[in-house]
């Protein structure tokens, strides 16, 4: 029996055309085991109203092509149901599909769509958001406030505001419970993550599992200019949970209280909430298709994260040359601030 699908495609995420996606998926769909239609989005939540509408009309196969943010309201729409969640991603980072190892291409994401490997997976609450990938407080949720109200897509526009918002936030204090008791942190940012990563292969918790049932909680330090780079390295590189200013661990329940109200994000969506934070993971609560070829595809050498890797390691010998020119110009100066006392 063929199983129903439909495709919900959010034209305006990311940062290519997709204008061409309907015509690969009526060559590339197995029409033997899938009757299929194409839904396009009209305005915010409209993938959830479709996806919706989709569970409740008994659709086995809910598609999102677009970015995390379309990803997420269709998972949100779909949880704790017989409704699978497929991705084709087209979005401007990726991150589910990502650490899902899913292709960056939409004819190879219809492929994996046609073997409709399917598995309950975990999801995440943060104060009543669902999050699939990451969400979390502090720099990265103030980065996705301006990355929000930039308007423009895409990681140049992340890593303007990364380096032009740097430099002015404020670390903040939070108290944090979870099933191992309470400690009090001043942290960069906290993030809770249900995957491994943000997007683009720049991984906050290389460790981060979606079949485990428990979150990885990342608590940054507070860090100064001269440290961004190598935080940088570490998470192209998968090392940031050795990072002497990382703390990491792992729990199913998180409250979180902080001095006053502000942004929190969930899948790089931001919105306002008050002191009080409450995040809880909700084991195999969403039933995703996967790759089932991912073991073979993550031996592969990544050229973006290598490239990128290599740029930052640039950046770092940069900043070393920098700090030893400095100290150079300090002892010169202090040489001959001496020799005019004289």
């Amino acid at each position: 029996m063929k199983k129903k699908a439909i495709f919900i495609i959010n034209l305006i995420s990311g940062t290519s055309d997709k204008s061409g996606i309907p015509a690969l998926i009526a060559e590339h769909i197995d029409h033997e085991k899938f009757d299929y239609e194409i839904a396009v989005t009209q305005y915010a939540g409209h993938a959830s109203e479709i996806a919706t509408k989709a569970k409740n009309d008994g659709v086995d196969v809910v598609v999102a092509v677009g970015g995390d943010g379309t990803v997420n309201e269709v998972a949100r729409a779909i949880v704790h149901s017989n409704t699978a969640l497929g991705i084709i991603p087209c979005g401007s980072g990726n991150g589910l599909a990502r650490h899902l190892l899913l292709p960056i291409n939409v004819r190879k994401s219809i492929d994996i769509i046609n073997t409709c490997e399917i598995h309950d997976l975990d999801y995440g609450i943060i104060n009543g958001y669902p999050f699939f990938c990451t969400c979390g407080m502090g720099f990265d949720a103030f980065v996705s406030m301006k990355f929000a109200e930039a308007g423009k897509r895409g990681p140049i526009t992340y890593v303007e505001n990364v380096l032009r918002e740097g430099l002015k936030y404020k670390p903040e204090t939070y108290v944090i419970q979870d099933e191992n008791g309470t400690n009090q942190y001043k942290a960069f940012l906290i993030s809770c993550a249900n995957a491994s990563q943000y997007g683009n292969n720049a991984y906050i918790a290389p460790q981060a599992s979606m079949s485990d049932g428990l979150m990885d909680v990342i608590i940054m330090e507070p860090i100064d200019l001269i440290e961004a780079p190598q935080i940088s390295i570490d998470m192209f590189n998968k090392t940031l949970d050795k990072n002497s200013r990382i703390k990491t661990f792992k729990c199913q329940k998180l409250h979180i209280h902080r001095s006053q109200p502000g942004v929190i994000h969930y899948d790089g969506d931001p919105v306002m909430t008050g002191e009080e934070i409450d995040v809880e993971i909700r084991p195999k609560g969403i039933k995703i298709i996967v790759n089932p070829f991912a073991d073979r595809n993550a031996r592969k050498p990544n050229a973006i994260q290598s490239a990128a890797a290599e740029l930052f390691n640039q950046m770092n010998e940069i900043r070393d040359d920098i700090n030893r020119q400095g100290r150079r110009f300090q002892a010169w100066s202090k040489l001959i601030q001496r020799k005019l006392n004289l």
